[in-house]
């Protein structure tokens, strides 16, 4: 269970600034797929961040009773400096345990496809190399709630296809919580709907009844 209670976030500047989230509340059992809709900064992103643990709401809780992954594909965590195996049996240690190291590091090694690079410096990858080592990395561990930005648009068509193969082989084991500017994938993957709205958040038991709500919005 994800339970959130009376979250507030807003982002400050000198001009003043307007809250992004405000008294939001829901709860998502562990096994459900939510999809996250709503316009261009309705706050979705900031929503997933902070299910994630890596943004503080400035009111409310976050309580989180399950493993919950951060964004799948998110790949700004990395140190450029070390190389891609480096950054993966660092991850490893700290999400998993010593017995299972080495299959994480064989795992994304073989799903990432980037060859020597693996073994180079992360400054040095391309935007692409670094979404490839990130997305595989993010299905080498077994979490309760996955979370997903956008997390299939990355690579070239043939990477695109085998990461969405994969991630919905990992969905179909766990929960998912997911933004996606395509309304296919949120129908096809997801049972219940969120809708982020001027600032609040509509729950729908069904996807396409927020989808809905959000056009008639938009209309």
């Amino acid at each position: 269970m994800i339970s959130v209670r009376g979250l507030y976030k807003r982002y400050h500047n000198h001009h003043g600034s307007d809250w992004v989230l405000k008294d939001i509340n829901f709860d998502i059992p562990v096994g459900l797929n939510v999809g996250l809709v709503g316009k261009n900064g309705a706050g979705k992103s900031t929503l997933l961040r902070i299910i994630a643990g890596m943004d503080a709401p400035d009111k409310g809780t976050v309580t989180r009773n399950c493993r919950v992954s951060w964004p799948v594909g998110l790949s700004g965590g990395f140190n450029g400096s070390m190389t891609g195996r480096q950054n993966v049996k660092f991850v490893a240690r700290v999400h998993g345990d010593e017995e299972k190291i080495t299959q994480v590091i064989d795992f994304v090694e073989e799903f990432a496809e980037i060859g020597k690079a693996f073994d180079e410096p992360v400054k040095s990858y391309s935007s692409g190399m670094r979404s490839r080592l990130a997305f595989g990395l993010s299905l080498a561990f077994d979490f309760d709630v996955f979370l997903s930005d956008e997390a299939t648009a990355v690579g070239d068509r043939a990477f695109k296809a085998k990461a969405t193969k994969a991630f919905k082989g990992k969905v179909g084991q766990a929960g998912l919580i997911i933004v996606s500017h395509s309304e296919g994938i949120l129908k096809d993957l997801c049972q219940a709907g969120i809708w982020l709205h001027d600032g609040g958040a509509i729950w729908f038991d069904d996807i396409n009844e927020a989808i809905a709500a959000y056009h008639k919005s938009t209309d």
